[in-house]
């Protein structure tokens, strides 16, 4: 039972982490967005757009959780459960740090708006990290034992 029980977590796992990141990371995009936008006269789309960046990472935890094998067996249990944590670990942290990553680009551009472009470097790296965390889950998830 406790074998079924953790395969069931590891299924929900990486929408669940993948969710609780971007959230943490939403938010510190958004505030630093109100921020900026009571120090600004224009330009407010993009701040808004730039706090929306770490919500990816949910839709890549819905991605590898539907991507998992719905039956679930004594046999791959385990595998769904350290597949699903270990990407879902991956993706909460990944939209974390892009979050902080947001937050910095959109406070560097307030006062400076010609750097905005550059400043998004960083949080398009992070991005970037969060895609092969994403991609190798879904190549290990066909492997799984159905």
């Amino acid at each position: 039972m406790t074998l079924l029980t953790l395969g069931w977590i590891g299924l929900y796992a990486p929408l669940a982490l993948g969710a609780v990141g971007s959230m943490i990371g939403c938010l510190r995009g958004g505030t630093a967005a109100c921020g900026a936008m009571l120090e600004v006269e224009s330009g407010y789309g993009r701040f808004v757009g730039v706090a929306a960046m770490p919500s990816s990472q949910t839709i890549y935890g819905i991605v590898v959780t539907m991507a998992l094998p719905a039956a679930i067996t004594v046999d791959n249990s385990p595998g769904i459960f350290a597949l699903g944590a270990l990407s879902g670990v991956a993706l909460m942290f990944s939209a974390l740090a892009q979050g902080a990553a947001c937050a910095a680009a959109i406070n560097a551009s307030k006062s400076k708006p010609e750097v905005f472009g550059i400043s998004l470097a960083p949080a398009a790296l992070i991005e970037g990290f969060a895609v092969f965390a994403f991609v190798f889950a879904l190549v290990l998830a066909g492997r799984l034992p159905q």
